[in-house]
C-alpha cells in the first residue's frame, strides 16, 4: 500500500481484525512494539491507532492496553423504510388506500399523544399499503400539525404519508419498536387475514431537533415482511 505510513499501519491492523486473525478481545501490540516493527515515531503509530478507535475496531483500556473491539449487542439497525419503494423494488404494483383522515386534539389520557401534539392539533391518518392489489401493511399514523403544519394540505393520492414526510421533513432522531401480535377482527378484515393471524408490528416515533413529528404503527401480515439488518463495527 502506498501513502503515509500511518495509513499503512492502520490498514495492516484492520486487515488482521477483519480477517479474524485478531479476534474480538485480542490484545493489539503496544505502541512501542509497533514503533519497532515499522521503524517509525510514536506520533505515526498514535495517529493510526486513533483512526482505528474512531472506526470502532479497537478499544483502549487504562493500564491494560489496546484490544480488538467486541461487537455491540445494542445497535441502531433500522432505518425508516419507504414502503412504496420497497414494494416497487420487489417488482410489484404499489397503491395506497387512505381509509380516514381527521384533525383532532390529543387524547389527554395519553401522555405520548400530548407530547406529540405539543399544544397543537394532530392529523390522524389510517390507510392500507397494497402490493399487486393485496394488502401489504395497515398504517395508523398521527402527525403533529405544530411541527409539520403544511401536511394539513397534502394530497396523499400519489404519495403516501410516510413517503411525504421523508421528502418534506428532515428528521433527526427516530425510535422503532418491533413486536408480534395476532390480528384483531378489525385489522384482520383490513388486511384480508383470518382473525388471530400472526402479524409483525413496527411502532415508530420521529423527532426533529427534539420536537415530536409523527407516531405511526404499521401492521404487516407475518408472511409478507421481514426485517434484515446489515451493519459493521463503525460507530
Amino acid at each position: 500500500m502506498t501513502g503515509p505510513l500511518h495509513q499503512r499501519i492502520r490498514a495492516d491492523i484492520e486487515a488482521r481484525i477483519r480477517s479474524g486473525e485478531w479476534p474480538p478481545g485480542h490484545r493489539v501490540p503496544f505502541e512501542t512494539e509497533l514503533m519497532a516493527d515499522y521503524g517509525c515515531a510514536r506520533m505515526t503509530v498514535s495517529k493510526a491507532m486513533a483512526a482505528l478507535v474512531d472506526a470502532g475496531l479497537i478499544v483502549r483500556r487504562k493500564r491494560a492496553g489496546t484490544f480488538v473491539a467486541r461487537p455491540r449487542v445494542h445497535a441502531p439497525v433500522l432505518n425508516i423504510p419507504d414502503i412504496q419503494s420497497e414494494i416497487v423494488a420487489r417488482g410489484e404494483t404499489y397503491a395506497f388506500r387512505l381509509l380516514s383522515r381527521t384533525v383532532r386534539g390529543a387524547d389527554r389520557d395519553s401522555p405520548e399523544e400530548v407530547a406529540l401534539a405539543a399544544g397543537g392539533k394532530l392529523l390522524a391518518l389510517d390507510g392500507v399499503h397494497d402490493a399487486d392489489g393485496r394488502p401489504f401493511a395497515l398504517e395508523r399514523r398521527l402527525v403533529s400539525l405544530k411541527a409539520v403544519p403544511e401536511i394539513a394540505e397534502a394530497d396523499f393520492a400519489q404519495t403516501p404519508p410516510g413517503a411525504w414526510l421523508l421528502e418534506h421533513v428532515a428528521w433527526t432522531e427516530a425510535e422503532s419498536r418491533i413486536s408480534a401480535v395476532n390480528a384483531d377482527p378489525d385489522d384482520a378484515r383490513l388486511l384480508a387475514l383470518d382473525e388471530g393471524a400472526a402479524c409483525l408490528v413496527v411502532d415508530r416515533r420521529t423527532w426533529r431537533e427534539g420536537q415530536h413529528v409523527t407516531r405511526v404503527r404499521q401492521i404487516f401480515p407475518g408472511e409478507v415482511y421481514d426485517l434484515v439488518a446489515r451493519f459493521g463495527p463503525q460507530r
